[in-house]
């Protein structure tokens, strides 16, 4: 490992990340390297680490290559990986431009889960393609305390679990992850929202991310949450023919989903390099031992 390894910091809606360019995958970031970057008092500090690796390079990724250059290796910020992050997504093409890889216009990134279609705005925000939702069948119910409710289970390439909710503070502190029902219904873990209506397509959330706990955004969250509310309120593109669309306020901004009737998804945001510099990865090798 090289003495210095750079980094950049970033954020999508307050959803935050530590960004790791390797572009040939040379750097050794396991589990608990990247929980150590991860790490806000004693590291970087992030909810995630997007690893940038080309496509060709990556045995995940190498037959995603012909599609697409870039490969986000996502982990969560307790060094677990994960299939997919929407607002990851918007932040990795936004470090693209940013080291000139991609200019504005449509890029494509691949995924753990597929091919995702990224357009760079002129005005700054990011739309990601985010594929189609997949609604298993089943009942389920999350829990916060004595208090339960009946969640929609969504999948986005990564599990979610969707409850609509009186007041958005019967969350909890969401420090933990909140117990569903029935367990196998998401045996690897899951992703909870919890949703309050603000208006007519116009609704809040509070999430608990699987592996990193309440963060202030979720794109695939925020997406689960817009096709739970589409169906719930008699919206479905499918049936109906026309687009729904959902702006979805998280604790870190706003997002604005929209389902077309084909059931392609796509999210709209904005994405913020703040900062970069070099680890040390001397200390980096020390916070593993």
């Amino acid at each position: 490992m090289s003495t210095r390894i750079a980094f950049l910091k970033g954020h999508g809606t307050e959803n935050d990340f530590v960004i790791v360019p390797d572009p040939e995958n040379v750097i050794d970031l396991s589990p608990a390297a990247v929980a150590a970057l991860c790490d806000r008092r004693a590291g970087i500090g992030g909810d995630g680490l997007l690893h940038v690796v080309r496509s060709a390079a990556h045995p995940e990724a190498r037959d995603m290559a012909a599609e697409a250059e870039w490969f986000m290796d996502y982990r969560n910020g307790d060094g677990s990986v994960s299939e997919m992050c929407g607002n990851g997504v918007r932040v990795f093409a936004r470090y693209l431009q940013r080291a000139g890889h991609v200019a504005e216009g449509d890029i494509a990134v691949a995924t753990r889960g597929g091919v995702k279609t990224v357009h760079i705005a002129k005005d700054g925000d990011v739309t990601v393609g985010m594929g189609k939702a997949r609604l298993p069948e089943g009942d389920v119910t999350v829990s916060v305390g004595e208090r339960s409710w009946p969640a929609r289970n969504v999948n986005m390439g990564n599990p979610h679990a969707v409850a609509f909710v009186d007041d958005l503070a019967h969350a909890g502190a969401l420090y933990s992850p909140p117990p569903f029902s029935p367990p196998a219904a998401y045996p690897e873990g899951v992703n909870v929202e919890f949703v309050v209506d603000r208006g007519p397509g116009h609704v809040a959330m509070r999430v608990h991310e699987r592996g990193a706990g309440e963060t202030r955004s979720c794109g695939t969250g925020a997406c689960a949450v817009a096709v739970a509310a589409a169906r719930r309120d008699g919206a479905d593109p499918a049936v109906t023919g026309t687009h729904a669309t959902y702006t979805v306020d998280v604790p870190g901004g706003t997002l604005v989903i929209t389902e077309r009737p084909d059931g392609q998804i796509e999210m709209t945001g904005p994405a913020v390099i703040v900062a970069e510099g070099e680890i040390d990865a001397e200390w980096l090798e020390n916070a593993i031992r």
